[in-house]
């Protein structure tokens, strides 16, 4: 019965999908009758058991049994209008390689059931609207489609220059006003209207105190990723693509995922242009450039040959999502582009391990071992691009040694222990090698062109 549930629940998904592809202008007026007990309980237990707790204390265990006495005044709120999103509650997560730190919102777990319903069936109306220069928050496309669309951009085209973008507190700077405009464009039912303004309003807890909300959405909770998504398609991916693109002289693309965007030029005269424009367009709504961080990088084929002319020894790099991007070239001698770790995530992701090993080092080294290759598995998934063999080499050696020496604290010789000893226990207790994801371009093939 409840596969047969969950295939209805899909169907009805396909067919507002299917109807919201063929009508591009519909405004849809009936939505709130798919946020149903069984759609929210799916949701529910896909939610992990470890994770945290929201501003209510509850736990992912304690809100599941509890979920038939609680999940029908939820639907009845949300239909009559009434519903009242409990304050997100705040946490600090480092930023990489800094010292300051980037808040977080956890919603409550039966908040966050509901919030992944409603993006379930807004996500099927947006993604038949969001443009193939979107990656961030979307099914079946991720960071490393992004990626491998950027360097196919850069290394097939006429690429030559790349505007480095990066927004000043994007999720704390969206206007709430805005925000729902652009919903209402595709949204007509004013049950989901009513339910996404009580989310934006719902105000954030930190320190036992509740502060208001009248701008910003928190990072963290499903429904944010949506909207900032939303956000950003209206005032950047369809401004650039509809009333730019069709302007300039030469070759340009934009690459996004969320809020983290590069915009390629052929030309440099674009280049400028562009930059200008776009700080009016964010500025509109509310958002800014970080000006220490935005930046215009002569990158591509020919930034080899003009490197030497500008007095350089080689192209500058640019930085997107956690790696650096370099100019190189492959066997054959052909223009290609490089990726490596970048160094602050390099450097956040040994201090990480490093923690956890001392954390950990009175554990039985199996245990030691599954929580160790548990954070080298996410590593290597991340960052095992192709061509960046080398870091996570690094990154290998340096827990191997590290290990190692943390082994040997827990021994009377005062952290001697011999490699030949440590060679036993890791053979019996491997750690995880390097490896490294699909290559370009077959991780291209999968992305929307």
């Amino acid at each position: 019965m409840q596969r047969e549930d969950a295939l209805t629940m899909e169907t009805e998904l396909e067919r507002i999908a299917a109807q919201a592809r063929c009508e591009p202008k519909l405004r849809f007026t009936s939505l709130a009758h798919h946020i149903t007990r069984d759609r929210v309980h799916r949701n529910l237990l896909r939610i992990p058991q470890r994770s945290a707790a929201g501003a209510d204390g509850q736990t992912v265990t304690a809100v599941k049994e509890s979920f038939g006495e609680w999940i029908e005044p939820m639907l009845q709120s949300i239909h009559r209008q009434g519903y009242r999103a409990p304050a997100v509650r705040r946490v600090y997560i480092p930023k990489p390689g800094k010292t300051e730190k980037r808040p977080l919102g956890v919603p409550t777990i039966s908040d966050r059931a509901l919030q992944r319903s409603a993006a379930e069936v807004l996500s099927a109306i947006y993604e038949q609207d969001f443009l193939p220069c979107s990656f961030g928050g979307r099914p079946g496309l991720s960071a490393h489609h992004a990626l491998a669309t950027l360097t196919e951009v850069i290394a097939g085209g006429k690429i030559s220059w790349v505007l480095e973008a990066d927004l000043k507190n994007f999720f704390g700077s969206l206007s709430h006003e805005w925000t729902l405009r652009f919903v209402e464009h595709r949204v007509g039912d004013p049950r989901l209207i009513s339910l996404i303004r009580r989310w934006l309003k719902a105000g954030v807890m930190e320190d036992g105190a509740v502060h208001p909300s009248d701008e910003g959405t928190p990072q963290g909770g499903s429904i944010s990723v949506l909207l900032s998504n939303l956000y950003l398609h209206y005032v950047l991916d369809l401004w650039f693509e509809r009333a730019v693109r069709v302007r300039l002289r030469g070759e340009a693309r934009l690459v996004r995922y969320i809020d983290d965007f590069v915009i390629c030029f052929q030309y440099r005269e674009d280049a400028l242009r562009v930059a200008d424009a776009l700080r009016h367009r964010l500025g509109k709504f509310g958002l800014t450039l970080e000006t220490t961080k935005t930046k215009l990088v002569e990158f591509g084929r020919f930034a080899q040959r003009h490197a030497g002319k500008r007095g350089r020894n080689r192209p500058e790099t640019i930085y997107f999502l956690g790696l650096t991007l370099y100019c190189t070239r492959n066997r054959k001698g052909n223009f290609k582009v490089g990726m490596r770790t970048e160094k602050s995530r390099l450097k956040r992701s040994l201090l990480s391990l490093r923690e956890l090993m001392r954390r950990i080092r009175h554990d039985a080294i199996s245990d030691q071992v599954a929580d160790i290759n548990r954070v080298l598995r996410g590593h290597y998934a991340y960052y095992g691009v192709p061509g960046n063999l080398r870091s996570l080499i690094k990154v290998y050696q340096v827990v191997e040694r590290y290990w190692r020496r943390m082994l040997g604290s827990r021994s009377r010789d005062s952290g001697r222990l011999s490699w030949s000893t440590f060679n036993q226990i890791k053979e019996w207790n491997p750690l995880l090698r390097p490896k490294l994801r699909l290559p370009h371009r077959e991780l291209q093939a999968l992305a929307v062109l």
